[in-house]
């Protein structure tokens, strides 16, 4: 890493979690990936070898610790102390970027949308063992069908499907599908200006109310509404 040579802890601070990708190995981390392979999947573009030297030096600053499964093959990730007081940090940089900046349409891929609802999905109450909700995305080229299949001790999002009977189909753009995620309108208001449609069993849909809602669902943007277009002038 490269280092500013500062003793002030700002900079000091900034040498560790500024580097590309960090914070956002940080936010996985928090959202409970605990495997290489799922931290990754939470960050696409990023390279294995990217990850493994971020991962290392993240251990090296005691900021994330490795811990052998209890199988004896392979390892998982943690945030330490020292890491989890760095949630924090990402919390309030999130809430600025969701007060202060805008969304392009070049920031809306829905996969990575998916995965965070389902990262944040509570399955603590779901209405079945297994919900398998079906998500097609009508403004993009293929991939454009997702499964978004949740169970109480796991979630995942499918671009194949997995097998399960779809409980539920979503049909929706991207941007509206980011929008409801990031609660710059509800899914009921959405329905009703017919920009996000549900087929399935009410009981069911219901649960998608509050499915997966983004953690700065409550910041108000300071230069964007529902009603503007992503990526257009407020």
């Amino acid at each position: 890493m490269t280092s500013y040579r500062q003793y002030c802890p700002i900079a000091r601070g900034a040498e560790i979690f500024a580097e590309r990708w960090t914070p956002l190995i940080i936010r996985n981390l928090y959202l409970g990936c605990r495997t290489f392979t799922e931290i990754l999947e939470g960050a696409p573009g990023m390279s294995k070898t990217l990850l493994t030297e971020r991962l290392r030096a993240m251990e090296r600053y005691e900021v994330v610790e490795r811990r052998q499964r209890p199988s004896g093959r392979g390892s998982t990730y943690h945030l330490t102390p020292s890491g989890v007081e760095l949630v924090d940090v990402c919390m309030a940089l999130g809430n600025w970027g969701a007060r202060w900046l805008e969304v392009a349409p070049e920031h809306l891929g829905p996969h990575v949308v998916l995965w965070t609802m389902a990262r944040l999905a509570d399955r603590s109450d779901l209405p079945q063992p297994r919900l398998v909700i079906r998500f097609d995305i009508t403004d993009v080229e293929r991939p454009n069908r997702y499964w978004l299949v949740l169970e109480t001790a796991n979630a995942e999002v499918c671009q194949i499907p997995p097998g399960y009977a779809e409980d539920l189909v979503v049909s929706t753009t991207s941007e509206w599908l980011a929008k409801w995620h990031m609660g710059w309108i509800s899914l009921s208001a959405a329905q009703r200006r017919q920009v996000i449609s549900v087929a399935g069993p009410p009981r069911l849909a219901r649960k998608l109310g509050s499915l997966g809602l983004s953690r700065f669902a409550d910041v108000a943007p300071a230069r964007q509404s529902v009603n503007t277009p992503i990526g257009s002038p407020a």
